[in-house]
């Protein structure tokens, strides 16, 4: 229960109608995708590995989920290197270091923040990111 909490998962888990208990079928089916996601999380909560890869973690979430899941990440992620691989780039900003790959080439490498103040493809495409929240 303290990684579900951790994660915030708790409250999802014990609305489920047997809680901790509830048989979610095959695959989570019975489950929302943020809400796999989120056990995804427990487990490597639990796990407590140095290392962490996510291979686009909130790509099919909506954008609810993807806020619940965005904070879930940054607990799960400190004191930990992680390998984040996302196009969305709300996932990246939290990121200490960002490569920007282009046909497999890094094209850009750098903090979040120094990249966000050149003028290159990562910049470009935040920005143009930003302005289509608008």
């Amino acid at each position: 229960m303290s990684a579900a909490r951790a994660v915030g998962a708790h409250d999802f888990i014990s609305a489920l109608p047997d809680g901790y208990d509830t048989d979610v079928n095959k695959r989570g089916s019975r489950i929302s995708a943020g809400q796999r996601q989120l056990v995804s999380f427990c487990r490597a909560f639990i796990a407590n590995p140095r290392v962490l890869i996510l291979d686009e973690a909130t790509a099919s979430l909506d954008i609810p989920s993807e806020r619940l899941i965005q904070s879930a990440l940054q607990k799960l992620l400190a004191d930990r290197t992680a390998i984040i691989i996302a196009h969305r780039l709300s996932t990246v900003a939290i990121a200490d270091r960002v490569l920007v790959m282009d046909h497999g080439v890094i094209i850009e490498d750098g903090p979040t923040a120094e990249l966000l103040k050149g003028s290159g493809r990562f910049a470009t495409l935040h920005r143009a990111w930003r302005e289509s929240l608008a």
